[in-house]
């Protein structure tokens, strides 16, 4: 004879769990919050299995407590790599593990790797048969395993929309800092002086910066400078010493003064964080006198057409941001006689590096602009050599280049 009675709770228990997954699975799809996805998922456990306590481990990137109920606090600062990744299966005599209170331990997984832990205690005993809990156990891990996976795709979809809005942001800091990169277009070229440039930033935005500044009618700046780091905030950084550059750089201002002028901005900027290598010259057309300083920059490389003799522009002080203040500033002048060259670089060209593992320095550029030619024809060429923007396995950094054909 059937009994109508256990007929009857089977029944109820199987309504009461379809309804349990329905209700999770509506929820799910209305997208509500995780918050909102545990509550009901406590809900469930508590009411309708008995269980009192419960806690969830959730990997995101690291292991974090998701939901405490009922356990101590100090339960939530489990080491779960050392004590917890061995557990494969749903386990039972948890105090042996040193978990006091804790009755049943479930694994959940996803794709083969462990996504959770729940943990359980607290168990409602009925008066005659088996807990609830350990009754329906099949029945937690299912809806356990649907809840943190759902909550696992709404951290990946969260954070696929973060980085979808930082790249957007990326994409415009982009734009804006090619903007302050002046366009070989707009550069001066005419009997006296041709400059040309060339800039590759390794990530989205970089940390380099050249510039080619008319001054007057007969003098003309060039600079180029590199922050220490590379990102977000070196770009950033670079940024505002653009404008504090432009707006110092005269005609007239002596070069020591602006080098002190600018150091003490990049150290009211970069906090100590952060420094600036920099070289600047101005050129005068009608004297032929070129003016610079090095402050820790790659030295530039100056090659004389009918002599060809080749010099390296090298320091004349510390990088900007190093000191509060720069104790010596050299500036250095030199007569250009004859129809010379100048390459300025940053040190993601000069540590690129051949096949023996060596870094090229200033060979390459030596060897490219070891002739007559305008530079711009040697700087293409020496691009297409090394194989850059892309086809350079050994590029690591931002890659910029300023060069001028100087004519007396």
């Amino acid at each position: 004879m059937v009994d109508k009675k256990a007929q009857s709770d089977r029944l109820k228990i199987s309504k009461f769990k379809l309804d349990s997954l329905l209700d999770i699975t509506i929820s799910i799809n209305a997208n509500l919050p995780t918050e909102e996805l545990l509550s009901k998922y406590e809900l469930i456990l508590r009411n309708n299995l008995g269980i009192g306590k419960i806690l969830i481990f959730k990997h995101s990137g690291k292991w974090e407590c998701l939901l405490n109920g009922g356990f101590p606090k100090h339960f939530e600062t489990i080491d779960v790599e050392s004590r917890l990744l061995g557990i494969c299966e749903i386990f039972f005599g948890a105090p042996d593990l040193g978990f006091e209170g804790v009755d049943i331990i479930i694994p959940v997984y996803n794709n083969n790797v462990h996504l959770a832990f729940i943990f359980i205690g607290d168990i409602e005993e009925e008066g005659e048969g088996m807990s609830p809990a350990l009754k329906h156990l099949n029945f937690i891990q299912t809806l356990s395993s649907i809840i943190i996976v759902a909550i696992e795709n709404i951290r990946l979809f969260n954070e696929s929309l973060r980085q979808e809005a930082l790249k957007k942001e990326l994409e415009l800091a982009a734009k804006m800092q090619k903007m302050l990169i002046p366009e070989n277009s707009k550069m001066p070229k005419n009997p006296k002086i041709v400059v040309n440039g060339f800039y590759f930033p390794h990530y989205e935005v970089g940390g380099d910066y050249y510039d080619c500044i008319r001054l007057s009618e007969t003098k003309t700046g060039i600079c180029i400078a590199d922050v220490s780091g590379k990102g977000i905030s070196a770009a950033i950084l670079m940024s505002n010493f653009q404008a504090s550059l432009r707006a110092l750089f005269t005609w007239d201002i002596e070069l020591e003064v602006l080098i002190k002028k600018l150091n003490s901005i990049v150290v009211i900027n970069a906090s100590g964080e952060k420094f600036i290598t920099l070289f600047v010259a101005r050129y005068d057309h009608e004297t032929s006198v070129l003016e610079y300083i090095n402050a820790a920059h790659n030295p530039p490389v100056l090659y004389n057409t009918v002599t060809g003799q080749t010099d390296h522009l090298r320091t004349s002080c510390v990088g900007l941001g190093m000191l509060d203040e720069i104790p010596v500033v050299h500036k250095t002048e030199i007569l250009i006689t004859d129809f010379s060259k100048i390459v300025c670089y940053t040190d993601g060209l000069s540590e690129l590096k051949y096949e023996n593992g060596k870094d090229i320095g200033t060979t390459e550029i030596i060897r490219h602009i070891s002739n007559t030619e305008p530079v711009e024809v040697n700087i293409r060429q020496m691009i297409k050599d090394l194989g850059l923007p892309f086809n350079n396995p050994s590029t690591f950094d931002d890659v910029s280049i300023i060069a001028a054909d100087l004519v007396k």
